[in-house]
């Protein structure tokens, strides 16, 4: 129950009670007739009534004197039964009001309690949370019952483009890949140059091939491109693709004009920066400025560089191999986790001096020049990745004032743990 129900209950005893307790609130006099009384009431309305019939013409002189001398001694009978002394009975003014009280305790009483016995006093909260529940999304049951509708009625529909994109993204949803992957491709072979319908077939393609963008779903995302080149997905796909099969300058191309298209607060941005930063370790020094260099203005570079050298601790140098990968990059001491400068070289090479700067910055927004502190850091990786893990060997080396012209040394002498 809650207070709407009470409200109306209130409202409802009001209305019965103004209806029931003025009548017997309101005073009155109520006198009883006598026996003799009402005999001389009802002798007098027969007389009267003798005398209409007799002037109406329906009793002549003779029957209207017979019939009122019978009705003079009727009534002379009745009253020599009755005492001339009985008095009328009188009822007092407040004669029925005890009955108010009783009403006003009573009913409310009995009224609640019956419906406590034989009502449902939780049906208002019932209701709401029926409606609640009817309100809510659908379970992963009512899920899987209107997917399984949907492919019913294919089977009787089959030239039903819609139907098999909607199911198609259905699958996916449920994580089925094969049935996604199906049910696209019969959608694919009826409408062969929708670019959103591309991409859904070359997703659920990778999805089977455990991520892997090649082949079919490799051509699918570049055709879609075609017609859609400013396409978050394809943009993001058409990168994943190339880093697959190693051509990375292009693969950091897609990304990067991603970038600019996605919202500042996304959450795909940090996933995008981290795969970038690993891609563009993978490229070659002097291929991997080049990209950028096109929209850094040629004085950017000396703007703002960090001369970097780099030495290993002597106790380090058993535990690594020649061949393990060196990373030296700064990034923000407060802001995005996305390198804004890196150099990969070896560990053969140590000890060595580098040089990051703004040319080497994978966005224009995200340039050395742009912060006023950062961190620089050294670490020897031993799977040859960008992302840091346990068994790797660091060296770090924050700036909280970073000039023009910086040189710093960095000594890699702790374990990754």
């Amino acid at each position: 129950m809650n207070v709407t129900y009470w409200f109306i209950v209130s409202g409802l005893l009001i209305l019965a009670f103004l209806m029931l307790l003025p009548p017997l609130w309101k005073q009155r006099e109520v006198k009883d007739e006598t026996s003799e009384q009402r005999n001389v009431r009802i002798a007098k309305e027969k007389a009267k009534d003798l005398k209409r019939q007799h002037q109406a013409g329906r009793l002549n002189q003779q029957q209207f004197d017979e019939q009122y001398e019978e009705l003079e001694l009727s009534l002379g009978d009745d009253l020599d039964n009755h005492p001339d002394d009985e008095q009328p009975m009188q009822t007092s003014a407040s004669h029925g009001r005890w009955v108010i009280p009783v009403i006003v305790v009573i009913v409310p009483l009995f009224s609640i309690l019956t419906y406590f016995a034989l009502g449902e006093p939780d049906a208002l909260k019932k209701a709401e949370m029926v409606q609640a529940r009817q309100t809510q999304s659908p379970t992963m049951d009512d899920i899987n019952a209107m997917v399984k509708g949907l492919a019913n009625r294919l089977e009787q529909d089959p030239n039903n483009a819609k139907g098999w994109v909607m199911l198609g993204r259905s699958y996916k949803y449920l994580q089925k890949y094969d049935l996604a992957v199906n049910a696209l491709g019969n959608a694919y072979a009826l409408v062969d140059d929708d670019p959103e319908l591309m991409l859904d077939y070359a997703d659920a393609l990778a999805m089977v091939n455990r991520g892997r963008i090649t082949g079919k779903a490799a051509e699918l995302v570049f055709k879609s491109l075609e017609q859609l080149p400013d396409s978050i997905s394809g943009l993001w796909l058409a990168g994943m693709a190339k880093a697959e099969v190693g051509e990375f300058v292009p693969a950091m191309q897609y990304w990067k004009k991603l970038v600019t298209l996605l919202p500042a607060d996304s959450p795909d941005l940090q996933e995008l920066q981290s795969m970038m930063a690993n891609v563009q370790t993978q490229i070659p020094g002097s291929e991997m400025i080049k990209p950028w260099q096109e929209e850094v203005p040629a004085q950017a570079s000396a703007d703002v560089s960090i001369e970097v050298k780099v030495s290993m601790k002597a106790a380090i140098k058993a535990k690594v191999s020649q061949s393990d990968t060196v990373f030296i990059y700064a990034k923000a001491l407060t802001g995005p986790p996305m390198p804004l400068a890196i150099v990969r070289k070896q560990v053969s090479d140590l000890p060595f001096s580098v040089t990051l700067n703004d040319a080497m910055a994978m966005m224009p927004a995200m340039k050395l020049s742009n912060f006023k502190a950062v961190k620089v850091m050294a670490r020897i990786s031993k799977s040859g990745t960008a992302i840091r893990q346990k068994g790797d060997y660091i060296g770090t080396l924050e700036l909280p004032e970073l000039t023009a012209n910086t040189s710093v040394a960095i000594v890699i002498n702790d374990e990754v743990l």
